[in-house]
């Protein structure tokens, strides 16, 4: 079953169930399903990898704002971000720890031979398409830097 049809199918039952958290974050998801198969190339598909871009922007751009809203004390707003995050991330892989994130990292550096943290960028595209949709790009930054300032 394909993303799109798993959030149809979770809309319906969010309305009649009338579950407004999250039906909201479902059509958010659909939103940007319709908005991702309009796009100039898209020939009315997305796969898998552009459905988890998708996912992970979409729960980023929340994150964001919920910093935002809870910096400014808008604990109403704050509340419907974290409502909405919750539901785009069950359609999400597992997220790994930062025991587990550190481990994987530690052998990515090793693998690509890094030997400080002029060689961020090197260890950051591997990293990056090895964690893709497991780690949010903040925390295998954050790893990375703290790993490559210890060697």
């Amino acid at each position: 079953m394909s993303l799109e049809e798993k959030v149809m199918t979770g809309m319906k039952e969010a309305m009649k169930s009338k579950n407004e958290a999250l039906l909201r974050g479902l059509r958010a998801i659909k939103a940007e399903i319709i908005k991702a198969k309009t796009e100039p190339g898209a020939n009315g598909q997305i796969n898998a990898e552009g459905e988890l871009k998708l996912l992970q922007k979409l729960v980023k751009q929340r994150k964001d704002s919920l910093e935002i809203f809870q910096q400014q004390n808008r604990e109403d707003l704050a509340k419907k971000e974290q409502e909405e995050i919750a539901v785009i991330e069950q359609f999400l892989p597992k997220q790994l720890d930062a025991d587990e994130l550190k481990k994987i990292i530690a052998e990515i550096i090793t693998t690509t031979g890094a030997a400080g943290p002029q060689d961020m960028g090197k260890v950051m595209g591997v990293a990056s398409k090895q964690l893709s949709g497991q780690a949010d790009g903040k925390a295998i930054s954050a790893v990375v830097k703290e790993l490559l300032a210890s060697n």
